[in-house]
Order: C-alpha cells, then sequence, then structure tokens
C-alpha cells in the first residue's frame, strides 16, 4: 500500500514537473496595446508683452483644417454654429467699408473671394503700385495628393505640386517663415516710409504654421488686458515664435482687432481696449477647424 501512495507521488511530481515545461516553452504572446487617438493640442503661453493661445492640428489625423467665407461678417462663434466647428481662427484681410475680402479664398477648387473684384482695393491710389504684389500674396493651401491630405504654404501664383490637386485656399500674409516677407509682399516699403501692419510695433497678431512633420499649428496672440496700449508681438517677434512652435513654413493673418480664435465652446479674442476689454470684431473670413 505504501509502495503504491510513492508511486502516486512519483507520477504526480514527475506531471507537474511536465507541465512547468511545456509552459515555459510556450512563446508568449505580446500585449498589444492602442496608441493615443491623434487629437488636437491646446496650450496658452504667457509671453514678456502677449499670451499665446495655440493649436496643434495633428498630421494625417481625423482633422481637416479649411478656409470658410462669409456672405456678410461674422464672429467666429458664428462660424462655429454654421459650420459645426471645433477650432476657428480668424484669417484673410477684408475691408471693413463694403465687407468686401482683400485676400483670395478657393473653396473645393472654385475662387469664392478675388482681390481684383473689390473696387476699394483696386481703385485706391495709394495702393496702386503695390497691387501686382498685393495680388500675388501668401496664402495657405490644402491639396489633395491621390490619398493624402497636404497642406502648404506659399504665394498666391507658385504651381502646385505633381501629382496634387489644390482643393483650399486662404490669402493673407506676409510669409513669417522661412523668412519674412514684408517688402516682397508689399506690406512695407522703406524708401517711402510705408508699413502698413505696423510690423515692429506690437499688437495682437495672428498666424497659422506647418512642421516638418506637416501638422498644422494655428496661433492668436493676445494683449495683456493690464498693458493695452503696449502689449503684444511684433511680425519679426511673431516669426520667432513659430519657430518654438517647430514650424518650417509660416504665414501672418489678418491681426489687431480682427484676432480671435474659438475652441472648445471657448472664444479667445487678441485685442483689449484702454480699459482691458476684449474688442470683438467680426471677420469675413476664417481657417475651420472640423472633423473629417
Amino acid at each position: 500500500m505504501r509502495k503504491i501512495k510513492l508511486l502516486g507521488l512519483v507520477l504526480i511530481s514527475l506531471a507537474m514537473v511536465l507541465w512547468f515545461n511545456l509552459r515555459s516553452s510556450t512563446p508568449s504572446i505580446p500585449t498589444i496595446t492602442s496608441s493615443p487617438p491623434k487629437t488636437i493640442r491646446y496650450f496658452k503661453r504667457t509671453l514678456p508683452q502677449s499670451i499665446a493661445h495655440t493649436l496643434l492640428i495633428p498630421a494625417n489625423s481625423r482633422f481637416l483644417v479649411t478656409p470658410a467665407l462669409s456672405q456678410k461678417v461674422a464672429t467666429v462663434e458664428e462660424f462655429a454654429e454654421k459650420h459645426r466647428a471645433l477650432a476657428i481662427l480668424n484669417a484673410g484681410f477684408f475691408d471693413p467699408a463694403n465687407q468686401k475680402s482683400t485676400s483670395y479664398v478657393i473653396l473645393q477648387g472654385k475662387l469664392v473671394a478675388n482681390p481684383k473684384e473689390n473696387e476699394r482695393l483696386v481703385n485706391n491710389p495709394n495702393l496702386k503700385s503695390y497691387l501686382s504684389q498685393i495680388f500675388n500674396r501668401t496664402e495657405f493651401r490644402r491639396y489633395s495628393c491621390g490619398k493624402t491630405v497636404r497642406y502648404d504654404i506659399a504665394l498666391h501664383n507658385a504651381s502646385q505640386p505633381a501629382g496634387c490637386r489644390l482643393v483650399d485656399a486662404i490669402g493673407a500674409g506676409p510669409s513669417l517663415l522661412p523668412e519674412l516677407t514684408l517688402e516682397k509682399e508689399g506690406f512695407v516699403d522703406n524708401a517711402n516710409k510705408r508699413d502698413a501692419l505696423g510690423s515692429n510695433q506690437p499688437n495682437a497678431r495672428t498666424a497659422v504654421g506647418i512642421t516638418r512633420d506637416g501638422n498644422v499649428v494655428l496661433v492668436m496672440v493676445a494683449q495683456k488686458p493690464s498693458a493695452p496700449g503696449n502689449s503684444g508681438v511684433s511680425l519679426p517677434a511673431l516669426a520667432d515664435f513659430m519657430k518654438t512652435l517647430g514650424a518650417d513654413k509660416a504665414m501672418n493673418l489678418d491681426g489687431g482687432s480682427s484676432s480671435s480664435l474659438y475652441y472648445n465652446g471657448k472664444t479667445f479674442y487678441g485685442k483689449v481696449d484702454l480699459e482691458g476689454n476684449p474688442i470683438k470684431r467680426p471677420v469675413k473670413s476664417v481657417l475651420l477647424v472640423q472633423e473629417n
């Protein structure tokens, strides 16, 4: 009887050893963790004379950055409600007197705003010598390259890449990166002491940039309410700030009182009055961020 029990214990021990050997020899199956979804990132930076509100739109994500144009000027909140956009940034230049765009706007391959049709711009005697430059200013573009969406910043007359179709574009300027082209685009004429944007003075500013990885960066730099008359950022300083965000290409958008950014149900305004209260000015065109 004792021998039978002993034999049973030996068999159990052998079975356990065999089981452990088999378990250790079975290749382990790695745990697959899903990467976090690409989403919009918002962050705020306090600069010496201003507050910068920034949105980063990741490349090859479910989000699209596209322009929009309103028949009449509208606030960024009104644009957001109409287009059900996640974010809105004011964009192109316009004439508040006739509410017509002074920047080109292309939507779905169709030219919907042409500065050459703005009579107050074309017939302004002070601008006649600059019109050829005004009509070839920098614009933010969206291409369809096969199944890929590609963004770019280029002069209006620049050709599109081979194999790509221009879907949308919105003009403003000047280019900030890779270089600041104030004179080339007719904003500055040092010989005649012309500086249409007060480029070296601090002010509320708006910009869009593209990183090397294809991410889109939307920026609105606001004045500080505590120093309404002497805060904001100059265009050279704005170009430097866009570099810190990793932008290889960047362009200035309409600034001053037009500066406004809507995101996640909240609006940030750039310009403040002498009491430090935000100025809410309706605009003609914007950049939308929507889910594709």
